[in-house]
């Protein structure tokens, strides 16, 4: 099959165009989303990661960098293709793409589907307190993550302090293997499994109120507060109050440790990594 691959890094990218070449089919162009929504302004890091994926681009593969939905649609007509791989794009792709390719086009989610659709999976994940994360590739249609599914597996462990790039090692295997299997499926027609709704739970963008402690929630649930804050990124921290001052909070310990005690429903969490910080906009 003629493929083209849509995501949002040079590793990812790698790890794609691997499994397809070794699935014997040929990856013909690469799809980056440059901003968050069609017709919006390039996003500021968008610059570095552009300039990155063109130093790691393989020989004679186009960088396609759609600026609207209908231009990527145009653009990928031009490819003859009979798929499109998709892991991490932040557009909703409209029908006129999913008709593009003959086979259509399947995503790749961080989860295991039906279990948090929507674009923020790995975070609900740590979250929640999850102990591992799955990944599913499935049948794109027009809605978010409910398309049929074609392969699934779990089993990537979530470390206590996960970062992004430990979690990377380990979902860089299993997504060969996963997307292997899904493309096995895609050349035989298989429909995939439709998802049953009723077991879904949704992944959504976190609600601005979480950028704050809120010390009558439980220490587990304070904890992976800023476990996932701190998957986030350096710039990344709730604040918390802490006597007379406020305080990022950017890293804390269930057990005891050498750092700030701070009391919550049903016991101390331990702030072992913390900065200043002005108080918040929004208050408990």
């Amino acid at each position: 099959m003629r493929v083209a691959l849509a995501t949002f890094g040079p590793d990812e990218f790698e790890t794609l165009h691997a499994a397809c070449v070794s699935a014997g089919h040929e990856p013909v162009a690469y799809v980056h989303c440059r901003s968050m929504k069609p017709r919006s302004p390039t996003d500021a890091r968008a610059a570095e990661v552009i300039g990155r994926l063109t130093e790691a681009l393989p020989a004679g593969m186009d960088l396609v960098l759609p600026g609207t939905a209908e231009g990527l649609a145009d653009a990928l007509a031009g490819y003859r293709l009979d798929l499109l791989v998709v892991y991490g794009f932040n557009w909703k792709l409209p029908a006129a793409v999913l008709r593009t390719p003959s086979a259509g086009v399947i995503n790749i989610h961080s989860s295991l589907l039906p279990k948090y659709r929507g674009p923020a999976p790995v975070l609900w994940a740590i979250r929640n307190g999850d102990a591992e994360i799955g990944l599913t590739v499935h049948r794109m249609d027009e809605r978010f993550d409910t398309g049929p599914i074609l392969a699934q597996q779990g089993g990537i462990p979530l470390d206590d302090d996960v970062t992004p790039q430990r979690l990377w090692q380990r979902i860089r295997p299993v997504l060969g293997e996963v997307l292997g299997t899904a493309l096995d499926l895609v050349v035989r027609g298989a429909p995939g499994v439709a998802q049953v709704d009723a077991d879904a739970s949704h992944a959504g963008f976190m609600e601005p109120e979480l950028s704050v402690v809120d010390r009558s929630r439980t220490t587990a649930q304070v904890h992976n507060q800023v476990r996932m804050f701190r998957f986030m990124g350096p710039r990344h921290a709730p604040v918390a109050e802490v006597g007379d001052r406020w305080l990022k909070v950017l890293q804390t310990r269930l057990e005891p440790a050498e750092g700030i005690r701070l009391e919550c429903a049903d016991g101390p969490v331990w702030i072992v990594e913390s900065a200043p910080a002005q108080p918040p906009a929004i208050r408990r």
